[in-house]
């Protein structure tokens, strides 16, 4: 079976961010684990190109720079070499799910403005380049790809359940989640045994990153007990209610299974989705199309590179960081592993704009590059991970075991209370 980056991205956040907080020593001096002309780059599989990181490797001759994957938990490992004070990378990936959690201790790396950042900020995307800061304006990490979540739909599928196939005309009939779910039921009606979303987290967590509140707030305040949270329940319930949501668990064998046989014909996912698509399903080549999302524009996942305290030649990563990270690599870096850039440069780029056979010829740039630009800003929190966990387990109490759902919604509140008294979240 083949694990999903949407699993690996879940998966990662299986460490709460009070565990990760606890994990570094800041201002210590941490012993790196290079030598002389050793500097060490770490980071996972599919995090970078694997071919731009080889012509680095030859590129940059001042230092014999070492690249090396990372598998299993990134972030505890990382945290945890920092924390034993050595072999700490001189430079690193931060996911982009865990960003938060890494500012508290913004004095492990450097701050990447003192050396020259911010002559370059122009060429990011704006919302991408302020998750990499601190609230005091430090520069920590530097962006690699992003995330815009859009609509990937079987057209044949819908061709047959009287549904719009053509890009545009999905986006239009489709534009606002109740539009969506409405689309759902001429979809069950037609295609017997067919669900429009795969579980209530397909909602949910679409609905939370369209808007810009999240679960605590800059004052340290929870409020994932306010309207936003609330309303993406409230519509990840009613899903479950109309019948929309299949009873298979993601990133499993039946999951795939369906997607092949036409009975999960709606992906709402992040850019990077599409590769799971290619790897999962590649019989369902040609079949697949692009479209805006329900409900607005939304982000989920994207990275960075850091380079830590330890690093003995600072300018010299920030050198190997910057051309890593250029256009014409992001551009290199969506060939090779549908990362896709955080440089709108590249979105002109001959190699994105290339028709996609899997997606019937699209050239799924059209869909994909305007998201990437109208990603709404959220505060995002050290604390978000562990306060948002509560109210996702208990959906899927509601969703899979038919849990009560006022019910649910009060533990939720209660869990999560517990955990913002420990953490000194009020």
């Amino acid at each position: 079976m083949h694990l999903s980056r949407r699993g690996l991205l879940r998966a990662g956040l299986a460490t709460t961010a009070a565990a990760a907080l606890g994990g570094t020593t800041a201002g210590c001096s941490v012993p790196s684990g290079s030598t002389g002309r050793d500097m060490t780059l770490w980071y996972w599989t599919g995090g970078l190109s694997d071919k731009v990181v080889a012509k680095a490797t030859s590129r940059f001759t001042d230092v014999d720079l070492k690249p090396v994957q990372i598998g299993g938990y990134f972030r505890s490992k990382l945290l945890t070499t920092m924390a034993g004070r050595a072999y700490v990378p001189d430079i690193t990936g931060l996911k982009g799910e865990d960003m938060a959690s890494y500012l508290p201790d913004a004095d492990q790396f450097v701050d990447l403005r003192t050396l020259g950042a911010d002559k370059l900020k122009d060429q990011y995307l704006t919302w991408k380049w302020e998750q990499g800061a601190t609230p005091d304006g430090r520069l920590i990490g530097f962006p690699i790809d992003t995330g815009p979540v859009v609509h990937f739909y079987r057209a044949d599928v819908f061709d047959k359940a009287g549904l719009p196939t053509e890009p545009a005309d999905v986006a239009k009939e489709m534009d606002t989640w109740e539009n969506y779910f409405a689309a759902g039921d001429r979809l069950r009606k037609k295609i017997p045994g067919a669900f429009l979303l795969i579980d209530g987290l397909a909602v949910f967590e679409n609905v939370i990153n369209q808007g810009t509140q999240r679960y605590v707030d800059e004052d340290r305040h929870f409020i994932g007990d306010q309207e936003h949270v609330r309303r993406a329940w409230a519509l990840s319930l009613e899903a479950d209610r109309r019948g929309l949501l299949s009873d298979i668990v993601s990133g499993t064998p039946d999951g795939n299974a369906a997607l092949e046989k036409g009975l999960l014909p709606s992906q709402i996912g992040a850019s990077w989705a599409a590769g799971d698509l290619k790897l999962n399903v590649p019989k369902t080549k040609g079949k697949w199309r692009a479209a805006a999302m329900p409900g607005g524009y939304a982000n989920n996942g994207g990275s960075f590179l850091a380079i830590t305290k330890t690093c003995r030649e600072p300018e010299q990563a920030f050198e190997i960081i910057t051309w890593l990270l250029n256009p014409d690599n992001q551009t290199r870096g969506f060939v090779d592993a549908s990362l896709f850039p955080s440089t709108p440069a590249s979105f002109e780029q001959k190699a994105m704009r290339e028709p996609d056979p899997f997606f019937g010829g699209q050239v799924t740039i059209d869909v994909i590059g305007p998201a990437a630009e109208k990603i709404p800003v959220a505060y995002n929190s050290p604390y978000d991970v562990a306060l948002g966990q509560p109210i996702k387990d208990e959906l899927k109490n509601v969703t899979a075991l038919g849990k009560n759902p006022d019910r649910a919604w009060r533990d939720a509140m209660n869990k999560c209370r517990r955990i913002a008294d420990h953490l000194g979240v009020s």
